[in-house]
């Protein structure tokens, strides 16, 4: 979930739990009830931060065994209300979700938000689960996404996870479990969740007013919560479908101003497309009518390096639109040669060999 507030906090009144598809896999997870700590991955977004929520909605119900949606406890949890309730997130996302207080450090002039999952956040946390729960259904804490754990924070929890105190649980979400420590992985059971069918992701951005998804779809590597983000961000099928030819001939004005991030990945994901096309392999992202014509291997190669170094440093002071012109720019050198020219040293070894 890249940004904006969350697409749904827990289960509604009459316990409709949104996105759908997420059903099935809270079902396996309440499975586990005895287990104290779990970890939601998938290898997209799949819903894993709604599921979190959904799931310690469920543990704090105070009617059922699953989230009824009505009871005093499932309408706090909904809220962010609830004393046996906490959620942790990086300062970059509670910017982007609104959840801010009255002098918040990050209301300052000039704060810069982080990324990351800081200690003081999970020491905090830990002094919070040590105090008396407010309830017989004990406590909750999700943390989200755990592969925003620093070295430090991660460190600090794991004490934690190894021996919760009083009737604490906790469910953290991520993309890629080996991401974490092998540590804070051996502490926790792992829930994996299942993607929907196609057709079903497709009628869930319909009901959220998401019209031509497939393009989207395919764009956001199947994440039915990334394309919509991809929709809310205002591109679609058409931009899509036109951004190979326009990079291929050096034209960044469909993506300057958008942020860094968003146009690195979808840079990336367009250079991983042109090299399968190179090696005549079909694309993953982008529609195999929309590519430009093959470019040499080589080329595309060096651009997605230069894509992969600037990804890593995403957090850089760049000049964003200075940056994405100069991205697109090194792209469009892959097209350049009307016939792919091989690099002046194969040249050579070839005629060496005369």
């Amino acid at each position: 979930m890249a940004g904006g507030e969350p697409r749904v906090i827990g289960v509604g009144e009459g316990g409709r739990i949104e996105p759908h598809w997420l059903g099935a896999t809270l079902a396996d997870a309440l499975r586990f009830d005895t287990s104290h700590a779990m970890l939601l991955h998938a290898g997209v977004d799949l819903g894993q931060f709604d599921l979190a929520l959904v799931l310690t909605q469920a543990w704090l119900c105070e009617r059922e065994s699953r989230p009824c949606g009505r009871c005093a406890g499932c309408r706090q949890v909904r809220a962010r209300t609830h004393p046996d309730h906490r959620v942790i997130v990086p300062d970059a996302m509670r910017l982007a979700f609104g959840w801010l207080v009255e002098d918040d450090p990050l209301l300052r002039a000039g704060a810069k938000p982080s990324r990351e999952i800081r200690v003081e956040q999970i020491r905090d946390a830990i002094e919070w689960t040590q105090r008396s729960a407010g309830s017989q259904r004990g406590r909750a804490l999700v943390i989200h996404p755990a592969d925003a754990l620093n070295l430090s924070a991660a460190n600090a929890l794991l004490k934690t996870l190894e021996e919760p105190p009083g009737r604490l649980r906790i469910v953290l979400t991520g993309t890629d479990p080996e991401r974490l420590l092998p540590t804070l992985r051996s502490r926790v059971q792992r829930v994996r969740l299942a993607a929907p069918q196609r057709d079903a992701a497709l009628a869930w951005l319909v009901e959220q007013g998401v019209q031509q998804g497939d393009a989207l779809l395919a764009a956001a590597a199947g994440s039915p919560p990334g394309a919509l983000e991809l929709a809310r961000e205002g591109i679609d099928a058409a931009a899509l479908a036109a951004l190979p030819a326009q990079v291929a001939r050096g034209d960044a004005t469909a993506l300057v101003g958008r942020p860094v991030p968003r146009v690195v990945d979808l840079l990336l994901k367009l250079a991983h497309d042109a090299m399968a096309h190179a090696v005549g392999a079909p694309p993953r992202y982008f529609d195999a009518t929309a590519l430009a014509r093959p470019a040499p291997l080589d080329a595309l190669q060096r651009w997605r390096a230069e894509l992969m170094r600037v990804a890593r440093h995403d957090e850089h002071p760049w000049n964003a639109g200075l940056l994405v012109e100069a991205l697109v720019t090194k792209g469009a050198r892959c097209w350049a040669a009307p016939d792919g020219p091989r690099p002046a040293r194969a040249r050579h070894s070839l005629h060496s060999t005369g």
